[in-house]
């Protein structure tokens, strides 16, 4: 069962941060399968049958469904129903009432902190985080409310919490750099060199701090102030004046030291932004200290409550038939937990479910089975490539099933019939009619194993500028000027960072235009200017590598196993494509979905 802490933290980010994206876990996919919206000849009165889909004449029932969404959902969707009737018994039990209205009023308070309708926010959610207005009022809003309600007096924000977290966010700052290092002789040496000249702070923090993100900047980090996190740093940084380097701090297994650049006075938010800061900073200190509580209320509910959870409990099962959990006493039908999964998951599962009856159909058709065997061959095959291997070369299968298992998301049959399954089936399809040819297996080689055309580039969004910077390289014919034109120009980063420089270019790699040009040129030759996509590129030739391997049969075996996997794969996703495009498919479960704009509270009778 996961914590009703982890439950009320997941809660309290959604709300605070909409803008994040939220994405579904539906196992290990090893083809990226996804299901056209295919018209059919065939039409079922959905609101009237128990067909959610019909994939060439071949209906797919609501209870496969749910059979199939309970399977991969059906644990997490029960923890968050425990979840919830543990804290619908506490409110029962004190006589709290979180009602429709209440969850309607949070709603429409929290899409006014991001200055957004209703409409806007719910659609926000929908689209960034996948979540329903259903889902986001009883699973997000609802549970918080009552959470709330349930440790509202451990939670008042009092006027000292209030004013720390306003110096912490508006208060006076010091700019500083910092200086990160793990070993303390190496820090301590580095250390001498800033105090002994603090002038190349900044050219020490690039080329010895271990934290890379403020290293790339000479070692700025964002202000400090007051009370945001460890007190040590903030009393070293406040001590500092402008220039100075503070003493030598450990932070865990670090070593760190700062030199102050500048200080920055407090900031003075407008009167009329107060009143919405004071509220931001109130909910967002309230919510911290909500997590606390309510992660000791849940560990006491935990404590004293009685749950027995059936699903996937076989002696459970059977001696609780259609129960997927009993709740100090109270049952939790099994069909309530397949109809949240149906609801929450099924639109997901059912493109799955179409995807399976369309390769199945396929097989059938073809005269093909997928056996044993293949299964087999497959999951030793994703083992080597996740580098799970023996040390005699063989596929490690029962370290990689250890490894897929052990996110506790799937089961190795759901792994098999999700994964590895369709791989097969599809690779089964298709693996006779592909075959290398002799300039596949000449392109290969020069592609993976020749020389390589080392250049100098810059990436432009636009002819005109593109022309510019040309004219200029022509008329300064160096390396360093090109590299110059590369940091002021180019809008590819690793050429704007590193003077032009870009990994080699091979041949038959995909970028034909770019590839002719850069095997053109001699060395010291400047290109053309190359169009590709909304991109302009110029290249400056450097030369070229020598060939990894000069002779192709040293590899060939090697070489075709690639190349052969590799058109395999391309096939694969061409049949999949015709499959799709063929098939006559209906989905009644997104057509017929009718849900609320913004939901009711949980029915503890309904989910009963």
């Amino acid at each position: 069962m996961s914590t009703l802490l982890e439950f009320y933290t997941r809660s309290s980010q959604l709300i605070s941060h909409p803008g994040r994206r939220f994405r579904r876990s539906i196992g290990m996919i090893a083809v990226a399968i996804a299901v056209a919206g295919a018209s059919s000849q065939v039409r079922v009165d959905a609101a009237e049958s128990s067909v959610v889909a019909v994939v060439n004449a071949d209906p797919i029932s609501r209870d496969a469904l749910a059979t199939a969404t309970l399977e991969r959902y059906g644990v997490d969707v029960l923890d968050t129903l425990v979840n919830q009737h543990l804290i619908m018994q506490e409110c029962k039990r004190r006589g709290i009432v979180v009602t429709n209205e209440d969850v309607r009023a949070e709603i429409v308070r929290v899409a006014k902190k991001f200055a957004l309708s209703v409409d806007s926010y719910l659609q926000l959610l929908r689209e960034e985080r996948d979540i329903t207005p259903e889902q986001y009022s009883n699973e997000i809003i609802w549970p918080m409310l009552a959470l709330r309600s349930l440790v509202s007096d451990q939670v008042e924000v009092t006027q000292d919490e209030f004013n720390r977290a306003f110096v912490a966010q508006y208060g006076e700052a010091v700019k500083c750099r910092m200086i990160m290092i793990s070993d303390q002789a190496k820090a301590n040496q580095v250390y001498s060199q800033a105090k002994a000249d603090p002038q190349s702070f900044t050219k020490l923090a690039k080329e010895y701090s271990e934290d890379e993100t403020s290293a790339s900047v000479g070692g700025l980090i964002p202000p400090i102030r007051r009370y945001m996190g460890d007190s040590r740093l903030e009393e070293a940084a406040f001590s500092l004046a402008e220039g100075d380097v503070s003493p030598m701090i450990q932070i865990g297994d670090q070593w760190v030291f700062m030199q102050s650049v500048r200080r920055m006075p407090a900031s003075q938010p407008s009167p009329q932004a107060l009143p919405i800061i004071k509220e931001q900073i109130n909910d967002r200190i309230r919510d911290e200290k909500m997590k606390g509580a309510a992660s000791e209320l849940f560990a006491k509910l935990q404590k004293d409550a009685q749950v027995v959870k059936v699903l996937k409990d076989p002696v459970a099962e059977k001696q609780y038939p259609g129960v997927a959990a009993i709740i100090n006493g109270q049952q939790l039908t099994i069909a309530s937990v397949a109809a949240k999964c149906v609801k929450r998951h099924g639109e997901a599962v059912l493109e799955g479910e179409i995807n399976r009856k369309l390769l199945t159909q396929a097989l059938k058709k073809a005269g093909k089975t997928v056996s044993k065997q293949q299964i087999d061959e497959e999951i030793g095959r994703a083992a080597v490539s996740y580098g799970y291997v023996r040390d005699n070369g063989t596929a490690d299968v029962e370290a990689w099933m250890e490894a897929v298992l052990s996110q506790g998301q799937t089961t190795r049959e759901l792994y098999i019939e999700d994964s590895v399954w369709p791989s097969v089936a599809l690779k089964t399809l298709v693996e006779d009619n592909v075959s290398l040819s002799s300039q596949d297996i000449q392109h290969g080689f020069a592609s993976a194993f020749g020389p390589r055309a080392e250049v100098l580039a810059v990436v432009l969004s636009d002819q005109r500028t593109a022309q510019k910077v040309w004219e200029l390289a022509r008329d300064n014919p160096t390396d360093e000027f090109f590299g110059q034109l590369a940091g002021q120009y180019s809008i590819e980063p690793t050429s704007a960072s590193n003077f032009g420089k870009v990994p080699p270019i091979r041949k038959f790699g995909g970028q034909a235009s770019i590839e002719k040009e850069a095997f053109a040129m001699k060395p010291g030759e400047l290109s053309g200017i190359i169009a590709t996509g909304d991109k302009y590129i110029i290249m400056r030739s450097q030369g070229f590598t020598s060939p990894v391997v000069d002779d192709i049969e040293a590899v060939r075996g090697e070489l075709e196993r690639d190349l052969l996997e590799k058109k395999i794969n391309i096939a694969m996703g061409l049949k999949f494509d015709e499959l799709k495009q063929g098939a006559e498919i209906d989905n009644f479960f997104v057509a017929t979905k009718d849900e609320p704009r913004v939901a009711t509270r949980p029915d503890e009778a309904r989910q009963q």
